[in-house]
């Protein structure tokens, strides 16, 4: 019994930010319902791990009774969450307001990167864009060297797709008091720079230079960056506190060297960095975990993703699972109480046609009709 047990949200099936939301949700216990588009493969089966834990049933927007069915279903859910650009879900016939008119209590969750209005909320884009315009792509990288792409992270996944989850919680909390539902208006624009709120904090005092690698969080700090190993592997070191520091000094062999006392000296850290990197290089990465992994150094071996699920503390944690040979992040946070169950597979575009529907209030009469109509 997760924490969103009897919670019903209907997804309408989108692509990167969008089910990562619905996996959050469905992690947590929520019902999720997806309507896929009609005669469109599936994505990759047991592959495609943002889709676990929901059923899936086919739907054939273009068609009169396919929209009727989804505003059936509205009435019957207590999420709908849609990421085409704005005015599409208005065209279709089931924008906003029409689904608010037939379910009063509804959340209505709009994901998009530019969000539902402003000059670029038409065009398209994807997350480097989207974390572009915030401040933040300009934050990360090298001093000389292109901004580097953090994947999609930024963007995607932590400014859209975690940030609707929260936005839906909220709303459904909220809710809670008023009896209404309401339009939530996620921007990834928003959310990425959200996500540089402390960075902007220290710009304004004056404790942020506008440029990469300058800053104390970005990798210009001999203390806060990583290092290459002799094996060519890397460790991540970030001993921001004295006390940390010391001991970074200590496990390094470098306590007694002058130049390492003045910590913030900031004219001084590209020479400790390269001082540190010679160090460095001397052992192996898995040596340097023998040596720092455990204390207050603030160390990490820096694990590809093939590595990162056999660690010891992850394994301790069971912050990875293994559902059908693939190998996934579990759900998280942890709860003591209402603890989730493991998320059920992917499923199929379609695979639960006619026991979802009924499950959310069709007859069986009714599925055998849009079945005969072509709608699913």
């Amino acid at each position: 019994m997760g924490p969103l047990e009897g919670i019903k949200v209907l997804e309408i099936a989108g692509i990167g930010p969008g089910p990562f939301c619905g996996m959050m949700l469905a992690d947590m216990g929520a019902e999720i319902l997806r309507v896929d588009k009609k005669n469109i493969p599936g994505l990759s089966g047991k592959f495609d791990v943002l889709g676990r834990g929901r059923r899936s049933v086919t739907v054939d927007l273009k068609k009169p009774e396919g929209v009727e069915a989804v505003l059936r279903l509205t009435e019957q859910a207590d999420v709908l969450m849609e990421g085409y650009r704005p005015g599409v879900m208005e065209r279709l016939g089931l924008g906003p307001e029409v689904c608010l008119a037939r379910n009063p209590r509804l959340v209505y969750a709009r994901m998009t990167g530019w969000g539902q209005y402003g000059p670029l909320a038409h065009a398209a884009g994807h997350d480097m864009n989207y974390i572009a315009i915030s401040g933040a792509l300009h934050a990360i990288g090298r001093a000389g060297e292109r901004p580097v792409p953090p994947i999609n992270l930024v963007g995607d996944f932590g400014g859209g797709g975690l940030l609707q989850a929260y936005g839906i919680v909220c709303a459904l909390l909220e809710r809670g008091r008023s009896g209404k539902g309401q339009v939530i208006d996620t921007a990834m624009t928003d959310g990425a720079a959200l996500l540089m709120t402390m960075m902007y904090g220290f710009k304004a005092a004056g404790m942020w230079k506008d440029s990469p690698e300058s800053n104390l969080l970005d990798g210009a700090a001999h203390f806060y960056d990583t290092y290459t190993c002799k094996d060519g592997r890397h460790v991540a070191i970030g001993s921001i506190e004295p006390q940390f520091y010391t001991l970074l000094l200590e496990k390094t062999g470098l306590k007694d060297d002058p130049e390492f006392r003045n910590q913030m000296n900031q004219r001084q850290w590209p020479a400790l960095k390269a001082k540190l990197q010679a160090v460095f290089l001397t052992k192996t990465r898995d040596e340097w975990t023998e040596i720092m992994e455990g204390t207050d150094v603030c160390f990490g071996p820096v694990l590809s993703m093939e590595e990162a699920p056999n660690h010891p503390h992850n394994t301790a944690r069971q912050t990875f699972i293994t559902r059908d040979g693939v190998v996934q992040p579990a759900p998280a946070p942890r709860f003591s109480r209402t603890v989730p169950e493991l998320p059920s597979e992917p499923p199929k575009a379609g695979q639960h046609n006619d026991e979802a529907l009924v499950d959310w209030g069709f007859s069986t009469a009714d599925v055998a009709r849009l079945k005969e109509l072509k709608v699913i």
